[in-house]
């Protein structure tokens, strides 16, 4: 990335896109016929400013950046008809989750979305993705359900993927009790939480309960090996460089053998067919980004419907950053859009 003099602050990482084009003048980012959206360079840049690189601070700060990064970058959640917190059983105890809902309980129960935060399995809960589903809940009509999970290191894989997995059968079993359609289910996540949506998917495919009507994939990390064009360009990311994402996988998975698993690598699955219909969104300067596109290439090889949406100038975690980028509220409509073509 040209480097811009002097840093850019949070104040000028929320400026408007016009000022944002006076602030980066020529230095912008280019990755082939790509263009980095100005508001996410400024973002990027930010970000850039504030991280000393290969330090990992330790886990109660890290968690806690994550939470302020999306209290200062993302628009506050709107206000909701319903908005209520529950626990629901898992595996290893009580999983927590949050009811989003733009209407109160009533005598028609609303399909439902299950939604799984990103973070890397080491970061995320409730609250750093409330604004998200709350606008996917306003906007679709549906019920959006925000699951939280077992984090790393303290819980190894496969703990994430058995509390995702326990929190979807929960909604077929117990739905109706929260005033859910439990014939009506579907699940999506970003990053981490698109990993784990899509092994939902997977594990429940060859399931007695079924899979989720459809599955929502935001810039999803799908093969653990990372070795696709996109890691090798953006290795110097500034959002998931690749040695945060190497750290990651030492903390989630249990050593190099996990990462043939298709619990971690669901692209690795060699059967994908009978997969339920997909939205897959990720961003032209993610790392991430083949990541997407071939888990949706090899879905559509399999004869399942997929919808793809690449944004050539968007970064990573662009629809949790949408104050700051407000291309992330196009994309949270495209997705809301997609749910209620879906559900109803």
């Amino acid at each position: 990335m040209s480097a811009l003099s002097p840093k850019i602050s949070l104040e000028q990482a929320l400026v408007g896109e016009s000022e944002a084009l006076k602030v980066l003048g020529d230095a912008r980012v280019w990755l082939g016929q790509r263009v980095m959206d100005p508001k996410a360079q400024l973002v990027a840049e930010f970000v850039k400013s504030i991280r000393v690189p290969g330090y990992f601070p330790p886990l109660k700060e890290l968690r806690q950046q994550l939470v302020k990064a999306v209290e200062v970058l993302d628009e506050p959640a709107p206000a909701l008809a319903r908005k209520e917190n529950l626990t629901v059983p898992g595996p290893a105890g009580e999983i927590c989750a949050r009811i989003y809902a733009s209407v109160s309980s009533g005598l028609t129960a609303l399909p439902v979305l299950a939604y799984f935060h990103g973070g890397g399995w080491v970061q995320g809960d409730l609250e750093t993705h409330d604004g998200l589903c709350a606008r996917l809940a306003l906007w679709s009509g549906a019920m959006v359900i925000a699951f939280e999970y077992r984090l790393a290191p303290e819980h190894k894989f496969p703990a994430a993927v058995d509390d995702c997995c326990a929190a979807y059968l929960w909604l077929r079993d117990h739905g109706a009790e929260i005033g859910a359609d439990s014939g009506r289910v579907a699940v999506a996540g970003d990053s981490a939480g698109g990993n784990l949506a899509a092994v939902v998917c997977q594990q429940m495919t060859r399931g007695d309960v079924g899979p989720p009507m459809f599955q929502v994939l935001l810039y999803p990390a799908t093969d653990m090996i990372f070795d696709t064009l996109s890691h090798s360009e953006r290795a110097q990311d500034e959002f998931i460089p690749r040695d945060r994402l190497d750290w990651y996988l030492q903390q989630y998975l249990n050593g190099d053998a996990d990462k043939d698993d298709p619990r971690a690598s669901p692209l690795r699955t060699r059967d994908l067919s009978g997969q339920p219909p997909a939205l897959i969104i990720f961003g032209g300067f993610d790392p991430l980004r083949d990541d997407g596109r071939l888990y949706a290439e090899r879905l559509n090889a399999a004869g399942v419907d997929v919808t793809i949406h690449e944004y050539p100038g968007q970064i990573h975690a662009f629809l949790s950053l949408t104050k700051a980028i407000p291309q992330g509220i196009q994309a949270t409509r495209e997705v809301a859009d997609y749910m209620r073509r879906q559900f109803f």
